[in-house]
Parts: C-alpha cells; sequence; structure tokens
C-alpha cells in the first residue's frame, strides 16, 4: 500500500522508540503515508496501525483529531489560512477572503483542476509574521498580503 521509501522512512521513525512504545510514532508514520498519498483513506490509516502494530482505532483517533490529516481528497496544494486571533487581528480573514475570490473557492473546497484546496487552521506560531499560510503542511509563509498571495500562487503554478 506505501512504496519501500515511505515504509523506510516509517522504519526510521520506529527505531526512534522502545519496542513497548511503537505507537509513538504513529503521527510520523501518517504524515509519511499522506505525503505520498495526499490524504488517508481508512484502509491506509488501517495499514499504518497494523505496520506500528497499534490497533486501528488507535490511528484513526490520531487522523481524526489533527487538522494536519487529510481524510477526504485535496488539491495538488492545500493552502491552509491562519484565522486564529493574532492572525485574525493582523490580516487572517482578509488573506482568507482574497483566497476565497483568487481561487473561486471556499473554506474546505477544492478548485475544479484539483490544483488548490483551501482550509481554515489554527495558530501556527508565527503570529508576528501575520498573516500566515502554510502550503502542504510543510511550507509556512508569512506577510500574505495580496501581493504576496498572487506571488505565492504564480510560483505554485
Amino acid at each position: 500500500m506505501l512504496t519501500q521509501e515511505s515504509l523506510a522512512q516509517i522504519d526510521r521513525e520506529l527505531a526512534k522508540y522502545p519496542a513497548d512504545q511503537r505507537r509513538s510514532a504513529t503521527m510520523s508514520a501518517l504524515r509519511i503515508a499522506q505525503t505520498e498519498k495526499r490524504w488517508l483513506t481508512n484502509d491506509l490509516i488501517e495499514f499504518v496501525a497494523n505496520y506500528v502494530g497499534i490497533p486501528p482505532v488507535a490511528a484513526y483517533e490520531v487522523a481524526s483529531f489533527y487538522n494536519m490529516f487529510d481524510m477526504k481528497p485535496v488539491g495538488k496544494y492545500k493552502i491552509t489560512v491562519c484565522t486564529n486571533l493574532p492572525c485574525a487581528l493582523s490580516g487572517g480573514y482578509q488573506a482568507a477572503d482574497y483566497l476565497k475570490q483568487k481561487l473561486g473557492i471556499g473554506m474546505g473546497e477544492t478548485t475544479a483542476d484539483g490544483k488548490f484546496t483551501l482550509k481554515e487552521g489554527e495558530c501556527m506560531g508565527a503570529c508576528g509574521y501575520a498573516p500566515v499560510l502554510l502550503v502542504n503542511n510543510h511550507t509556512m509563509c508569512n506577510h500574505m498580503t495580496p501581493e504576496a498571495i498572487d506571488k505565492k500562487l504564480a510560483e505554485l503554478e
């Protein structure tokens, strides 16, 4: 279900913990699986759980709790906009509204071409750099004015 490369990455994560604490690698294992497949199906969550050696429901609890995990298909570029209070006060909602208008989608939606998914997120720990966006859970973008958003979208095209 996962490539040998992804399984090797999960094995490296599992090696960080004693044998009786393998469940500690669950978040990392799910992240690796999602990076490869772009979202987590129930079958994929069960596969990861079995690979880690935990009950599938325990992996499902993790996947469904954290908003970094996607349990339905997302676009090639998932853009998460921080709208927590400090970002909201510093333009987070304006950045979100600009992205909605620019992409022609609402929060939680994906463009018709499957390229962009727009999500609302909680604090990303960069309040002093608001408004903040996170692209595919890995790339933090700060001071996202309309001009900066246009530039980022052009880079992703």
